[in-house]
């Protein structure tokens, strides 16, 4: 199975990226990758997508990652809603439950359980 993902190139402190399509199992920085379809410089914002390439692509059943596929929905090459790329917070009602399961689970005090006898 393909995908189009991000092969990262430069410098240290130097990013920059060639879009390939690779197979999904083989690492993207081995260099074997099937067709480069575009570059994403992320310092100077320059970018160049070649449209019709990864349109083609795409209709053949090839999958983008996440960050790609954000930078295809910022472009307007693809529609839909972009992918929360970064991890989520966990929300404050699951963390206020397991706390208190946790406070009904730990044993007892010596002075809890003396003076009950």
């Amino acid at each position: 199975m393909l995908t189009i993902r991000f092969l990262r190139q430069g410098k240290k402190h130097q990013p920059f990226f060639k879009i390939v399509v690779v197979d999904k199992k083989r690492s993207s920085k081995s260099g074997k990758f099937v067709e480069e379809v575009g570059f994403y410089n992320p310092l100077t914002k320059e970018r160049r997508l070649k449209k019709e390439r990864i349109l083609y692509w795409l209709s053949q059943g090839v999958t983008t990652s996440d960050s790609v596929h954000n930078l295809l929905v910022k472009e307007g090459i693809i529609k839909g809603k972009k992918i929360p790329v970064h991890s989520k917070k966990k929300e404050k009602e699951e963390s206020g439950e397991k706390e208190e399961i946790k406070a009904e689970e730990q044993p007892k005090t010596k002075k809890e359980s003396t003076e009950k006898t």
